[in-house]
């Protein structure tokens, strides 16, 4: 018995003295402390590893409960780095193996920062892996109740639906076909309308009380038109009335219209030739019988003139008492005869013309 008993304790000690030795691959002494926070660690215990791209980093320090929230920390070595935004994954090594936690960097967002002793992984940037039990109770419920049944009902649908239509069901596929790569060919576009779509809702977001004080003017405008709606419909049939009659008269007069049309040709011709001959008359005609610029003379009460006078006594004294000038010969009359009426007035008038120019030059 005694000779058990000194094998036993060397065996004993050497056991007892396992518990306190690090784990290979674990943080060892140094490295940083995390916190990690889990909806349901399972049934993670302490000294579980940490892994990171399924090399193992650490070791689990403690798990503690805090509400419903279970908060493991962690150690990872000091040489592994980590952005800030890490996440973290509750895993296990096989079908029946142990758990461990898997760190890994964002995969929905750029890595950030660096993760540093203190830190903290929250509960939103964790998950766990499905348990082989929740499997095989899953697929249980499925099988015992009813599911089987479901799913012969939809195969045998199935096979109804595509049976005798393959080849409708095949060129089907190859429109689809089709069709999806010309929507990979236009994504560019796509995405650039579904971008201006987008910056039109934001304009039409950030203008909706404008859009709303509009709408709500709209309101009064539309019970007038309401209200004018007989006389609006009267008006639209007066105006199709007035069209068919329009469309009457210029289907009547449209000889007459071509043929006036026709008889202003030489006119407009002559006015052409006229060139500006025509709008200088029309010019003199409406100041006649002053020209145009006789504003100018007008100041106040009087007018400066600038006139020639012929003071030729003789045709003045001719004007005054009657005399004419030497008449044009008429055709087929003598161009030295005179009419017996002015024969008889000119000697007359000759002396008295001599008389008054005589005393005048006196």
């Amino acid at each position: 018995m005694r000779k058990l008993l000194a094998v036993l304790a060397p065996v004993a000690l050497v056991l007892s003295g396992c518990s306190s030795m690090p784990l290979p691959g674990g943080a060892g002494a140094g490295g940083y402390a995390v916190t990690i926070e889990f909806a349901d660690v399972l049934d993670l215990v302490a000294n579980s590893a940490v892994k990171v791209n399924d090399v193992t980093v650490g070791n689990v320090e403690d798990i503690e409960a805090e509400g419903w929230t279970a908060k493991v920390t962690v150690r990872v070595d000091e040489d592994v780095k980590l952005p800030a935004n890490a996440t973290a994954a509750l895993r296990q090594t096989s079908l029946l193996g142990e758990k461990f936690i898997a760190l890994s960097p964002p995969i929905d967002v750029p890595p950030a920062g660096d993760l540093t002793d203190g830190a903290t992984i929250p509960l939103e940037r964790t998950r766990r892996s499905a348990e082989v039990e929740e499997v095989l109770g899953a697929l249980a419920l499925t099988l015992g109740g009813g599911g089987l049944d479901q799913l012969r009902t939809i195969n045998t649908e199935l096979i109804a639906a595509l049976e005798g239509r393959e080849s409708d069901i095949r060129d089907t596929l190859n429109q689809l076909d089709v069709f999806v790569t010309a929507l990979d060919a236009q994504r560019d576009d796509i995405v650039a309308a579904i971008e201006a779509l987008d910056g039109l809702a934001a304009e039409l977001a950030a203008q909706k009380d404008d859009i709303g004080a509009a709408l709500e003017a709209l309101g009064p405008g539309a019970e007038v038109l309401a209200d004018q709606r007989e006389n609006l419909t009267s008006a639209l049939s007066a105006l199709g009335e007035l069209g068919r009659v329009g469309t009457h008269v210029v289907n009547a007069t449209r000889e007459d219209t071509l043929a006036t049309v026709r008889s202003l040709q030489p006119v407009l011709e002559q006015l052409v030739k006229a060139g500006d001959d025509f709008p200088r008359g029309l010019e003199l005609a409406l100041s006649y019988p002053f020209p145009h610029n006789v504003s100018g003379a007008i100041k106040g009460d009087f007018v400066n003139l600038h006139v020639t006078l012929d003071l030729d006594l003789g045709n003045v004294l001719s004007n005054l008492f009657g005399a004419e000038p030497e008449p044009t010969p008429v055709p087929g009359k003598p161009a030295g005869e005179k009419d017996p009426v002015t024969g008889a007035i000119d000697p007359l008038v000759g002396g008295l013309t001599d008389l008054l120019l005589g005393g005048l030059a006196k």
